[in-house]
């Protein structure tokens, strides 16, 4: 745990020119923790409020302190220069809970010495455990949203409404967070740099499976955390047989190397799908995520992905939560409406998990020829009514 964080560059990168009014934090906080504890798509959602951070003052210094997924991802945030990994004991994780890690990562973050930390979090998490470490640590200037009243923990808060009076979406949110110190940005744009070394490794690692990416191609990525948020795989099967008549396209599924089952049953129903499942690292992924016609995935980090590039998407969006949406790229979002929506729970309560299963196969068809057809594919045009937009 001892030691300096990871740093991502050995020199600053260009500083985007600010374009807000000077932060109330004042031009004196340079060094600031940014505290993201929890998954990769929460972490790329984070990425405008990230950016306004950058833009809000001169020579701005930004360290990550993120879960394994955020750290993988940190590589490829331009805003982002450093990186601290982190098994909070908070956060939902499977490292065993030890106070020994839990003391060493306060001196650690003390021998830093951040001028100020802004702990980003949803609405259901409690950002005091984290602004407690930071207190402990002697970060004298401490952000978050709060339910309750924080007393000494921050510094500086926004007091939590949501979900009683509506909710954002998790990128407004953050942003909003942010602006309580004076930092803005016009560039509400997710972030995700797509490294050219990641770009050349997966065309050769295609070209070894026989496939191409010059021809167009979709992906459907069939997995998510939780059980409660995946479409069921025989049916993302029948899309892909479908999609792959219609549109005489390539298919890749991809999916983590526990996941292969899950892949398995979809990319087998169809000879043009290939199965990418444990093959390809983050930057990888983001290359052939850039490079679709649309991405189908359940709402999870693939989906983020796709929104930071500019990818069309459709969204089979499980109605756990209601603030994950893709942002600002082309999209469908289906559900189907149930009672229990916003239930926030990994495995579905009712036992019907409605809110997907009632989502039919004919309606995903056409939500991805409609966004392929926008993005020029030669896809037929299929009537069938969408769920929702």
């Amino acid at each position: 745990m001892n030691g300096n964080p990871i740093p991502l560059r050995l020199e600053p990168h260009a500083r985007a020119p600010a374009t807000a009014a000077p932060s109330t934090w004042g031009n004196e906080v340079k060094r600031i923790l940014c505290v993201r504890l929890d998954n990769l798509g929460d972490v790329l959602m984070t990425t405008p409020a990230l950016h306004a951070l950058r833009c809000s003052g001169p020579q701005r210094y930004l360290t990550l302190l993120a879960s394994r997924a955020g750290v993988a991802a940190a590589r490829h945030l331009d805003d982002i220069d450093a990186v601290i990994e982190y098994d909070a004991p908070w956060v939902k994780q499977n490292t065993p809970v030890d106070s020994r890690r839990d003391r060493a990562m306060i001196e650690r973050l003390a021998d830093c010495k951040f001028d100020a930390a802004v702990i980003f979090s949803v609405y259901s998490q409690n950002p005091l455990p984290a602004a407690l470490l930071c207190h402990l640590a002697g970060i004298g200037k401490r952000l978050a949203h709060c339910r309750e009243n924080p007393y000494g923990l921050l510094t500086d808060w926004v007091a939590e409404t949501e979900p009683q009076h509506g909710t954002r979406h998790e990128v407004e949110r953050q942003l909003a967070l942010v602006a309580q110190v004076g930092a803005s940005t016009p560039d509400r744009r997710m972030r995700f740099h797509v490294l050219p070394a990641d770009a050349v490794s997966l065309s050769h690692r295609l070209s070894q499976l026989g496939a191409q990416q010059d021809a167009p191609y979709l992906v459907i990525h069939p997995g998510a955390s939780a059980a409660s948020r995946r479409y069921p795989a025989e049916r993302l099967a029948e899309v892909a047989g479908r999609l792959a008549h219609i549109a005489g396209c390539r298919v890749f599924v991809t999916g983590g190397r526990d996941e292969a089952a899950l892949t398995a049953q979809v990319s087998d129903a169809h000879a043009d799908a290939i199965d990418l499942a444990g093959l390809l690292s983050l930057g990888e992924l983001a290359a052939l995520i850039r490079g679709a016609s649309v991405l189908i995935s359940n709402n999870s980090g693939p989906v983020h992905i796709a929104s930071a590039l500019g990818t069309p998407v459709v969204d089979l969006y499980a109605l756990t939560n209601p603030q994950h949406m893709p942002w600002q790229t082309p999209h469908r979002v289906l559900y189907h409406d149930v009672p229990c929506r916003w239930c926030y729970r990994s495995v579905c309560p009712e036992g019907h998990h409605a809110c997907l299963n009632g989502v039919a196969v004919d309606e995903v068809v056409a939500a991805a020829c409609e966004l392929m057809q926008a993005r020029g594919a030669d896809c037929e045009a299929i009537a069938v009514p969408l769920t929702t937009s």
